[in-house]
């Protein structure tokens, strides 16, 4: 008890002798709690939808854009139902046919097929990785289009993440699992 009561006194010493005096805002503070006050696209929901994938080692970040928006990539404005990827018509990208049918599936189920311009940054893993992210990222942003869409694309498969990766070297072992063969044998 003298302990806290010793205490009680030192604050109530300094609280005497210490006067507070405000200190008028400079000019670098305004500008700076005003440019926080604008809120972003993403808050104010102006037509942009995005979505995050990810499959082994790649990370796809996707964005639906509704046609209303001007979106220019290379110098070329993108017109409804263009899907680019890292800057690619997504055909080019992914040029194999079992992934066309993959990245236009997840847009036929929800019958939003040519209604968004859709661009995909993706990086990582190999082309089946990215594919599996860049498909996982556009389920994603067309959830946050319609929270409708989600049973129909969680019933085909489209929502749920590949847990499967590639497993890491163990010390002692030749890779993952393969070991040195025994002497004793």
């Amino acid at each position: 008890m003298p302990r806290k009561k010793k205490l009680d006194e030192t604050i109530a010493k300094i609280a005497e002798t210490t006067t507070v005096t405000p200190v008028p805002p400079d000019s670098a503070t305004e500008k700076a709690t005003v440019e926080k006050s604008k809120p972003s696209k993403k808050e104010t929901g102006e037509g942009v939808y995005f979505g995050n994938g990810r499959r082994k080692t790649a990370t796809a970040r996707a964005r639906l854009y509704l046609p209303n928006q001007e979106v220019i990539i290379r110098g070329q404005k993108l017109s409804k139902g263009d899907i680019y990827v890292n800057g690619l018509p997504i055909e080019k990208y992914f040029s194999d046919p079992f992934a066309r049918a993959q990245y236009t599936e997840v847009f036929r189920t929800t019958n939003t097929a040519g209604r968004f311009i859709t661009t995909v940054k993706v990086e990582g893993s190999g082309k089946s990785g990215q594919l599996g992210a860049t498909v996982l990222a556009i389920a994603r942003a067309l959830c946050t289009v319609d929270p409708k869409f989600k049973p129909t694309l969680r019933k085909k498969g489209f929502m749920t993440r590949d847990p499967r990766a590639r497993e890491r070297e163990k010390p002692g072992l030749m890779g993952a699992r393969k070991q040195k063969q025994s002497p004793k044998r």
